[in-house]
């Protein structure tokens, strides 16, 4: 394979007239060797992004460019997809049926003119290096899905491209291949050392997968970095709603301390991230809460609505909490109690994160 390139988003635009949808000044970039995911709602503008960076919309405003690893950069916002040399992994992978799994590895490069021993060769090196050696004779009728999307991404690979690019890549594997599937795709991209963005409406697959996350918005960068920091440091209600489960509650900081406030009782943590200023919500994970039995003190008092099984925990559903929005989701390590009994809620000592009561513009 080449040395990877990566890729930068300068000032990125692309407007619908009537719909209202696409990007707005998208500026990002992506490290050499890189993995990273594209997530956001229907309408966030992700499908649009990819296919600017690949060439199949140009954008209205912005510039799109490769860098090298010694920092050189070509604009190629104006060039064709084919001159781009990245490679494309789709949602329904496009494979032949008509083709054995080694021709459709090998047609890219029929299309770039490489002799035919070269061009089989090649394609028998990239089944190996997707963990399909031995399988280009078959039919790719004759291939689960996990193997399909295996066969898709050494065709996409086999031509050395500059950048990987990946729409929903996941989304038609059942939910255990998927988790199988996700781990071996981020081990194959590393291992190989591919540039790679990838569109995902499942924050799971781009967790599995990524090494930092980009969140849009109705056409706008929420934020962009590492999944840990998506989850642990949402820098808006918009990101903490869409990245994991969790309910809101006003909060304010006081020093390391959160203060959180339901129904005139508080309760404090420590503070893990604050962003935006004046009034401020805290973000509350299932796992920062605890259901104990009704008590006296620093407690939101609730009803059980549900009680759900996850393995080594319990989650449960509390409503009829004085003072609050909504149910809270509390994670426990007991099934102690039932539909309808009567519970406390605390904090538990784990850090929480605090967002700005509105949306930044």
């Amino acid at each position: 394979m080449r040395e990877p390139s990566g890729l930068r988003l300068e000032g990125v635009s692309r407007r619908y007239q009537g719909s209202g949808r696409g990007v707005e000044a998208l500026s990002l970039d992506v490290r050499p060797g890189e993995l990273l995911a594209l997530i956001g709602a229907s309408g966030s503008g992700k499908t649009t992004t990819l296919r600017m960076v690949a060439g199949y919309e140009p954008p209205d405003a912005g510039r799109i460019a490769l860098v090298s690893a010694a920092g050189a950069e070509r604009d190629i916002t104006r060039e064709p997809p084919q001159r781009r040399g990245f490679g494309m992994v789709f949602q329904h992978y496009a494979l032949f049926p008509h083709m054995s799994v080694q021709e459709n590895v090998a047609f890219g490069l029929e299309a770039r003119r490489v002799p035919k021993a070269e061009r089989l060769a090649r394609a028998t090196e990239a089944l190996a290096g997707v963990g399909l050696a031995g399988y280009g004779p078959r039919a790719v009728q004759a291939l689960s899905g996990g193997e399909q999307q295996r066969v898709a991404l050494a065709r996409a690979l086999v031509i050395e491209p500059n950048v990987l690019l990946l729409d929903e890549p996941l989304s038609n594997l059942d939910p255990t291949l998927r988790q199988t599937t996700r781990d071996e795709l981020r081990e194959m991209l590393h291992r190989l050392h591919v540039t790679a963005m990838f569109v995902t409406h499942d924050q799971e697959d781009a967790f599995a997968v990524a090494d930092r996350v980009a969140m849009l918005c109705a056409g706008r960068l929420e934020q962009v970095g590492t999944p840990e920091a998506l989850y642990q440091a949402p820098a808006s209600q918009v990101v903490a709603k869409f990245v994991g489960r969790g309910t809101f509650a006003p909060a304010a900081a006081d020093g390391d301390t959160a203060i959180v406030t339901i129904g005139g009782v508080s309760q404090r943590a420590p503070l893990g991230s604050a962003h935006g200023t004046g009034d401020r919500w805290a973000v509350l994970r299932p796992e920062s809460l605890t259901a104990v039995e009704p008590a006296t003190g620093e407690a939101w008092h609730g009803t059980v609505q549900t009680r759900r099984f996850a393995g080594d925990h319990y989650v449960y559903r509390v409503g009829d909490i004085a003072g609050a929005a909504e149910p809270l989701e509390v994670m426990c390590e007991h099934g102690n109690f039932a539909e309808g009994d009567a519970v406390a809620v605390r904090l538990r000592p784990k850090p929480l994160a605090l967002v700005a009561a509105q949306r930044a513009s």
